[in-house]
């Protein structure tokens, strides 16, 4: 019998990218305090949050495989987080403006029975265009991406934003490093290819 496979997030995004893989699986909602700790660096919060959240669902799933997954966005040494509000989606993105911003997403597979798990955080740039006020105002209001990192969808009209991407798997720009995620997988015996 195939050992439950679980997702430790409530995101929406998230769930979308894993169905891609066809496999069986249910979403909980980890319950964890996601703020940096001072003076931590973007990659390392994306990895530490990655596994606090695979590791907050094992007690109750002790028979699961669980994934952690989690994101920060970096430009000019700030993080940013989810912006929340249009003015603060606006700010993040005239800061950004005409720069590269760095996306670390954290993921971690976690065996919760034996504890043995895989982790890695995976990077993925965009190069941000000159981006002029009105631009930046009309984005925001067409796509309210207020519970983005960054704040922009880059499955979506956010892909506008950008002069260019460099990264190995897109979809660890949209929250979820699937390549990535495919090689932990085998290595615990699941494999979205086997009969």
């Amino acid at each position: 019998m195939a050992r439950p496979l679980i997702l430790a997030s409530s995101s929406t995004y998230r769930r979308g990218l894993l169905e891609k893989l066809q496999l069986p699986f249910t979403c909980h909602t980890p319950h964890i305090n996601e703020e940096a700790l001072p003076g931590e660096a973007a990659q390392a919060l994306a990895q530490r949050l990655a596994e606090e959240k695979a590791h907050a669902i094992a007690n109750s799933h002790p028979e699961a495989l669980i994934i952690g997954s989690d994101q920060a966005a970096e430009c000019r040494g700030r993080i940013l987080g989810k912006p929340g509000t249009r003015e603060r989606a606006q700010e993040q993105l005239q800061f950004c403006s005409g720069h590269p911003v760095h996306f670390y997403t954290g993921i971690c597979l976690l065996d919760a029975h034996s504890g043995k798990q895989r982790s890695a955080v995976e990077i993925f740039t965009v190069y941000f265009r000159q981006l002029d006020e009105s631009q930046i105002q009309r984005y925001v209001e067409l796509e309210k991406p207020l519970n983005c990192a960054g704040s922009f969808k880059a499955e979506g009209l956010g892909i506008a934003l950008f002069e260019k991407m460099e990264g190995s798997d897109i979809n660890s720009l949209i929250g979820l490093p699937l390549i990535r995620l495919i090689d932990f997988l085998r290595e615990f015996g699941v494999d979205p290819l086997a009969d």
